[in-house]
């Protein structure tokens, strides 16, 4: 599930079954039990299937651990838009009563719990099965999950405004049948920022590190290493998110950060300086791993020859004794090609999430525009 404050249920029984990735049961579920009974509650009525939206699954950083919650065959079935009113609640009645209870050693049925009973888990059932087969059309589902219908046209707002985890949930996932030929195109425009999008998020991305590079040393020299440690920390973050960047991969939220960056291609060579940086008790050999992994991050800027090359050395900064990359040279750099004048004149501060660090607003699409609006008024 995408980050809310909601916890998984601590009496949630552990399945028997023997695990399967959730795409690959969520598709052979679509395959061998809900589109034979979809044929037959809509016989001749087009479809796309997919399983795209929150959930670990979709990510593909799913374990055992997951079926605690949210997890389990499910999907969603996508209608033209004048289908959902006619055929809908059809579907959705036929699925209820006349799915298996059990698919793969996986009820089908999801019952309430929790707290506040709005986290589902597999249950079993001798009634009818409460299934997680979202019937819906493809402009609904989008506007909820985005914020917007890419369909009709995307602006530089439109990426800004979206958090990264929100975009790789819509472009990772599966697509298991594009009966309606609208699903896969979508879902390849979204793929990725246009050009000069990702010139300025990167740029911005850059900027949060100049930000705070120097202050490592500075809040160490005063004796502050709990400090210094929590601004190395937030810098490790920055660069672990700006490795996926540049590998032109979304980051996803914090719980799978570390997970994602893994697969970056700098992501084996880094590790151990990141995690030689957060396990360092002084701020001097914090800085010094700090100072490698900046120089590993500049030089593999300069491999994807976005701009002219930028010196990776690090450097003092300024008269003071802490060695810095002085990031804002690459965010310089990078500004300076963003030819996008609805760009150009912005302030340096990106999309939503590289400026907002808040779960509640990170995952309500609405609330998520409306701070980035307001982050560029003049």
């Amino acid at each position: 599930m995408s980050p809310t404050n909601m916890r998984p249920p601590s009496n949630t029984p552990t399945s028997e079954a023997e695990f399967v990735p959730g795409l690959e049961l969520s598709r052979r579920f679509y395959t061998d039990a809900v589109r034979p009974l979809l044929e037959e509650a809509a016989p001749g009525v087009p479809h796309s299937a997919a399983r795209i939206g929150s959930g670990s699954e979709v990510l593909g950083h799913d374990t055992p651990r997951s079926a605690d919650h949210e997890w389990g065959p499910r999907l969603q079935v996508f209608l033209h838009r004048h289908d959902v009113p006619r055929h809908a609640a059809r579907i959705r009645h036929m699925l209820s009563e006349h799915l298996p209870k059990t698919f793969l050693g996986h009820p089908t049925h999801f019952a309430r719990t929790g707290e506040s009973g709005d986290i589902r888990v597999m249950r079993t059932t001798d009634g009818p099965v409460h299934h997680r087969v979202e019937v819906t059309g493809t402009s609904t589902w989008f506007t909820d999950a985005l914020g917007f219908d890419p369909a009709q046209g995307l602006t530089p707002a439109d990426w800004l405004a979206t958090p990264t985890q929100l975009l790789a949930e819509v472009t990772a996932g599966a697509v298991f049948h594009d009966g309606l030929h609208t699903l896969t195109p979508l879902r390849r425009t979204l793929r990725w920022y246009p050009h000069d999008v990702w010139l300025y998020v990167l740029a911005c991305q850059w900027q949060r590190i100049a930000q705070e590079e120097a202050f490592v040393g500075r809040a160490g020299e005063v004796g502050d290493e709990l400090g210094s440690a929590v601004t190395a920390a937030r810098l490790v973050r920055d660069l672990m998110r700006l490795c996926l960047l540049m590998d032109r991969r979304y980051p996803p939220y914090g719980k799978w950060l570390g997970s994602a960056f893994a697969r970056t291609a700098a992501g084996p060579r880094l590790t151990p300086v990141l995690t030689a940086t957060l396990a360092a008790t002084d701020w001097h050999t914090r800085e010094r791993h700090l100072e490698h992994a900046y120089e590993i991050v500049a030089h593999q800027h300069n491999d994807l020859r976005l701009t002219d090359r930028v010196a990776p050395t690090t450097r003092p900064y300024h008269s003071r004794p802490f060695k810095v990359l002085r990031a804002d040279r690459f965010t310089t750099a990078l500004l300076a090609r963003v030819s996008d004048p609805t760009l150009k004149d912005l302030p340096p501060v990106g999309s939503v999430d590289q400026f907002v660090d808040n779960t509640d607003a990170l995952t309500r699409p609405a609330l998520a525009r409306a701070l980035s609006h307001d982050a560029r008024k003049p």
